[in-house]
């Protein structure tokens, strides 16, 4: 048995990381530190403690941890860590939304230009993100329009090119028309303007286009002046401050009693080309400070696109470290600043106050949400946690059951939960939700700190009247008061209506009728999506499945290498002994069997 006093004394005073594990061996939270012992003896004694970590401190049940040789590998080993097993107690960055970057695939001898959604460490050069997809796309129109790129997607040999060659839009890589220097001082000028150095190639242009008017090129010396033209407008649309930097990140918090929003500006060369933002939730007594380390740790894990410069209100505990392992990711020194007056602190001011203006328009959305379902659905107090329940089967096989989860206004897919019925036989749905009901609440009430957490303000049930009442017939179970209505469909299967328990549908906004049926939907998804996978698993069943020593792993192998089931009948035991992880005692056992 793990003696937590015992082991806090073996804690060696080296750097290292820390893995808080629950009584089901659960990883709740990753931490580094550069005394080992003197970090984590702090968790269990009596200090003066948030809620949050008072909460996990009492769920812990053991812990481990890993010795390393500094802080800068304690710090990247706790970010891997944390991105892998995500700790419900760490900051989590949660990436429910994509915005999109601009990619420059510099692997290639003739590098294309495109827009993409995904960032990953390929080599390529990537610019972003811009928040308003509209403005990713200008910009591309605007390089394919001055530059003679390559449009295509794929870059192949061709006999003759395309019609983009023969309209004038692209110098043809792909029948050797252009060699690999010429091509590429269209990419690093594209790669210049991307970073904002306007000044620098308006520059060089210019000395170009006074060369070929010297030469008397007039029709160069004219498409020159154009592009010139078109990069100063270009330019003027996006700047912003005075800030000479070419590279620097900004980053704003802000709280509010339920959540924490995140707002992070992204400024190139003086001009804001994008921003993003982050909600958390149950951080409010968490020091900014603390969220701001785990944000930035996370953040720029496998991020190719670092800045030079990261600002922010308050210095953080680990800058150093961060800063270094930064530095070392980038290739050239990252610094985090905390500026104290001027321009660049009136940029962390405009971060933050973004960051609150977003959190207040969230929120604000949310409690007109609440205030409606409250006057809708006649309640006393806001239906913060509702619950929506679906039953899926084919003619009373595979009955299965969805659960979703809407807190405080908005649908949370990570709560859903999925049932196997085990008390019906035959096609009862009615049935089926009863006894799913009656499971679920029994959950809460013998265990309310449990998985399925508080009972529900209100219960919302896929269907009718008749899926209401049996609803109703399991709460009674309880003697219970939790309020139950219907979501209707009409005969497109589309939602119609909230109906109550009299079979009065309500009267509600379309604001209100689009939310409840993206509700149901989910839960419809989460229910059905179930069955299949039984329904599926079923039928891949197999005389393999029967053999002791045959999981899933070596049916896969067997059915890929053999094709069916009577092949590998007809198959001697060598040849069975050739797919990975049949030995020869295995393979005659499958022949004997089979």
């Amino acid at each position: 048995m793990f003696n937590i006093e015992e082991e806090l004394k073996k804690l060696p005073s080296k750097p290292g990381v820390y893995v808080m594990r629950d009584k089901d061996d659960n990883i709740i939270y990753v931490g580094k530190a550069v005394s080992l012992k003197n970090r984590v003896r702090q968790y269990f004694r009596k200090t003066n403690k948030t809620e949050r970590i008072k909460k996990m401190v009492s769920l812990i049940d053991h812990f481990e941890y890993i010795v390393v040789d500094n802080e800068a590998e304690a710090l990247i080993l706790e970010c891997n860590l944390i991105k892998k097993n995500r700790p419900k107690f760490n900051v989590l960055l949660k990436d429910d939304k994509t915005y999109p970057y601009i990619k420059i695939d510099m692997k290639s001898d003739f590098p294309g230009v495109f827009i993409t959604r995904r960032v990953i460490n390929d080599g390529s050069k990537y610019f972003g993100p811009y928040a308003n997809p509209g403005s990713a796309k200008e910009m591309i129109d605007f390089i394919k329009g001055r530059y003679k790129i390559r449009q295509c997607r794929v870059l192949k040999e061709r006999t003759r090119p395309c019609l983009n060659y023969h309209i004038g839009r692209c110098l043809a890589p792909c029948v050797g028309n252009v060699s690999k220097e010429e091509y590429g001082k269209q990419i690093k000028e594209i790669i210049d303007l991307l970073d904002g150095k306007i000044d620098k190639i308006i520059k060089e242009l210019k000395l170009d286009m006074e060369e070929a008017s010297k030469k008397m090129d007039y029709e160069k010396a004219a498409i020159l002046r154009d592009r010139i033209i078109a990069i100063e407008r270009v330019s003027e649309k996006q700047k912003v401050s005075n800030i000479s930097e070419n590279s620097i990140d900004v980053i704003g918090i802000a709280k509010s009693e339920l959540q924490v929003c995140i707002e992070i500006f992204f400024v190139r060369g003086s001009k804001m080309i994008g921003r993003e933002h982050y909600f958390y939730q149950d951080l409010k007594d968490m020091d900014d400070k603390e969220i701001l380390s785990g944000f930035i740790k996370q953040y720029y894990l496998d991020n190719p696109n670092i800045p030079s410069k990261i600002m922010i209100r308050e210095e953080i505990e680990d800058k150093n470290a961060i800063e270094g392992w930064l530095s070392t990711s980038l290739g050239k020194k990252v610094e985090i600043k905390t500026p104290k007056k001027g321009e660049k602190l009136r940029f962390v001011e405009m971060a933050e106050n973004n960051a609150k203006v977003t959190l207040e328009n969230k929120e604000k959305d949310k409690s007109e949400i609440l205030l409606e379902l409250k006057d809708v659905l006649r309640m006393d107090k806001l239906p913060r946690k509702i619950e929506t329940y679906d039953i899926s089967n084919i003619s009373g096989e595979y009955m299965v059951a969805g659960m979703c989860v809407m807190q405080d206004g908005v649908i949370k897919k990570n709560l859903s939960r999925r049932f196997k019925i085990k008390t019906v036989y035959g096609q009862d749905d009615p049935k089926c939700m009863e006894e799913v009901i009656t499971r679920r609440l029994k959950h809460s009430i013998e265990n309310p700190k449990g998985g399925f957490g508080e009972l529900p303000d209100a219960i919302f049930a896929d269907g009718g009247i008749t899926q209401i009442r049996a609803v109703k017939k399991a709460i009674a179970k309880y003697n219970l008061d939790i309020p139950v209505f219907g979501m209707v469909k009409n005969d497109k299967h589309q939602t119609r209506a909230l109906m109550d328990e009299s079979r009065q549908e309500l009267e509600i906004s379309q604001k209100l009728m689009n939310l409840i049926t993206n509700f149901q939907d989910t839960v419809h998804d989460t229910a059905i999506t179930y069955h299949r996978k039984l329904r599926d698993k079923e039928i891949t069943k197999s005389e393999l499945d029967n053999i002791e020593g045959i999981g899933e792993v070596k049916k896969k192998a067997l059915l890929k290498e053999f094709g069916s089931v009577e092949r590998i009948k007809n198959t001697s035991i060598e040849e069975l002994t050739k797919v990975k992880g049949i030995t020869k005692k295995l393979a005659e056992k499958i022949k004997e069997v089979m």
